[in-house]
């Protein structure tokens, strides 16, 4: 008995001297960083711009870039994420029907166009009109895009050149890549003679060029949603939602080729 109690004593006084010597554990709310999954495509405006919130306000954010049908699924897992950013409304749709999402907090953040792009020492050109002859410029290449049955781009594209009447004589050429970001990165490394990007990753990679631009209505209206995820304890989640959608955040995305949605009618 007297073992008993002396053992008992000796681990309640373990775990007191582990407790003094840890300290009390921190809230997640208040000192974790805020967990930000978004499209590839908005790398570089949103490490800028998240950095700038970080800076006028002592908090932070851990990014996760990927493709936005990886990102939703991740999250439907039960990845831990406080923000998602998709670049097209229907993997937002489909977080929100999978009820990962707090509706009520969901707005559509920023607008986008897909290009044609080529290395930048390409002499390659073309007039993207109906009937264009995309398969007579790619010769015996590949065309890099991102997946054409789940990445928003991929699926813009794949729209584009249906409208255009170009898909059924490319689509044995497609290289298809897991996101935007590996389809830039393809013809960037000349890998790919062309490649089907959005305006924004264009923009973020000097070492390709632009061939053309696709017309607007060759495909769906591209859209980037915002939400918050209905699990999210972190209230600093709030606060950069509402950062992000402010004049301050403006600057980094539209440097980076985006356009924010209702800023036309401020202009």
């Amino acid at each position: 008995m007297t073992h008993i109690v002396s053992t008992r004593r000796f681990w309640l006084a373990s775990l007191l001297g582990l407790t003094l010597a840890l300290g009390p554990l921190p809230a997640r709310s208040a000192d974790a960083p805020v967990v930000v999954f978004a499209a590839a495509s908005l790398k570089n405006a949103l490490d800028e711009a998240t950095a700038a919130w970080g800076k006028e306000t002592g908090k932070t954010a851990k990014m996760s870039y990927a493709g936005s049908n990886a990102l939703a699924k991740q999250i439907e897992s039960g990845a831990p994420a406080d923000l998602f950013l998709s670049a097209d409304l229907a993997w937002m749709d489909y977080a929100q029907k999978a009820g990962t999402i707090r509706p009520d907090t969901r707005v559509d953040l920023l607008r986008n166009a897909i290009v044609l792009i080529a290395p930048k020492d390409s002499s390659a050109t073309l007039d993207l009109k109906p009937g264009v002859d995309l398969d007579r410029v790619l010769g015996d290449g590949r065309l890099a895009m991102g997946n054409v049955d789940a990445v928003p781009a991929g699926k813009y594209g794949k729209a584009a050149l249906t409208a255009l009447g170009a898909w059924d004589a490319v689509k044995d050429k497609v290289a298809q890549a897991e996101n935007v970001r590996a389809a830039l990165l393809l013809v960037a490394r000349g890998e790919a003679p062309l490649g089907i990007v959005y305006a924004s990753d264009a923009i973020s990679d000097p070492s390709v060029k632009v061939i053309a631009a696709f017309p607007v209505d060759s495909h769906p209206p591209i859209v980037y949603p915002i939400a918050r995820m209905k699990d999210s304890a972190n209230e600093d989640a709030a606060g950069l939602l509402t950062w992000l959608r402010s004049p301050a955040a403006r600057p980094f995305f539209e440097k980076q080729g985006f356009s924010v949605v209702g800023s036309e009618k401020k202009s």
